[in-house]
């Protein structure tokens, strides 16, 4: 066995639900497998804390202090100027660093507004983002394939769908819909009072738990070389209805209080189905966790870790 590392990952915005969950399976999967840690690796999981990739002087400090050779950007705040200032460091000092491999995260709303569905990885530049993430999105959009042309680096993304898990944001005045709706019914359970879930809940929605998608991320860094964005789902046959997570939900909290639908709430779009056939053409035999184990999975951190959790 040698101790010599030959590669040095970092993983930007590493206290996150993603970043968190590439830190688990890093550390229980059994070394040297498909999706474990390898021979001559070193994984490092940093967050805001330790630099603030907003500023270039930061960001070059953090990488001379790590010195990678692969970097999984996933660090990303919310408004057009901040994502632009971290993006472009990032991107910047990782090609100043001679880093081998990057992949960055994006989201579904990196899309048009306006789109046909099923959502695949050639229709990202057929027109504008929604409003509401103008700002994100375009940050999102512009640098990857600029690098690659201009300096043929070995930069990518990944676009992930709904995203669940251990470590979640769990706000109620911000977290998305399976984080906010645990725990919603966990306080409806403790203060005896009824569970109600905004809208029908017909909607369908595709929603990736956040350690297969860690794996996807691990797989990627390893074995996909393209400057393609890449998405990373589930199947369109594995939609769910909101009404089947809120059930679920209900039945991993042990739940029996009144539960009903608000339906003079929106429900927002019916549905928004991306492809991943180019992830099950490229990646062979991989099995997604059943979404009620998962969803059971998440519950049970939540619950556990109550006092500390993003709430």
């Amino acid at each position: 066995m040698t101790s010599t590392t030959e590669n040095r990952v970092l993983v930007t915005g590493g206290s996150g639900l993603v970043g968190k969950a590439i830190e688990t399976v890093i550390k229980t999967e059994s070394v040297g497998s498909r999706f474990g840690k390898r021979q001559g690796e070193e994984w490092i999981f940093v967050n805001s804390k330790e630099a603030d990739l907003k500023d270039l002087k930061s960001t070059e400090a953090l990488f001379e202090k790590y010195k990678p050779t692969h970097v999984i950007h996933l660090a990303a705040l919310a408004f057009l100027h901040d994502n632009l200032a971290i993006n472009t460091n990032v991107l910047q000092t990782s090609h100043k660093f001679q880093v081998k491999k990057l992949i960055s995260c994006l989201s579904t709303c990196v899309f048009p507004d306006k789109v046909t569905y099923p959502l695949d990885e050639t229709k990202i530049h057929l027109g504008p983002p929604h409003s509401s993430n103008f700002g994100y999105s375009h940050a999102k959009r512009m640098k990857l394939r600029a690098y690659k042309l201009d300096f043929g680096v070995n930069f990518t993304s990944a676009i992930p769908t709904n995203v669940f898990g251990p470590h979640d944001n769990f706000n109620l005045q911000d977290a998305h819909v399976i984080p906010a709706l645990i725990h919603k019914c966990y306080l409806a359970k403790k203060n005896n009072t009824p569970f109600i879930v905004g809208g029908s809940g017909k909607p369908l929605r595709q929603f990736i738990y956040s350690l297969d998608l860690a794996k996807l991320f691990i797989w990627m860094l390893r074995d996909y070389d393209d400057v393609e964005p890449l998405i990373l789902s589930v199947g369109e046959d594995q939609e769910v209805t909101i009404k089947q997570v809120a059930d679920a939900i209900v039945k991993a909290i042990g739940f029996q209080g009144e539960y009903s639908f608000d339906t003079t709430r929106a429900d927002g779009q019916f549905r928004k189905p991306a492809s991943n056939e180019k992830l099950r053409n490229l990646i062979g035999d991989f099995q997604f966790t059943p979404f009620e184990l998962a969803l059971k999975e998440s519950v049970d951190w939540f619950v556990k870790n109550y006092d500390v959790a993003r709430k």
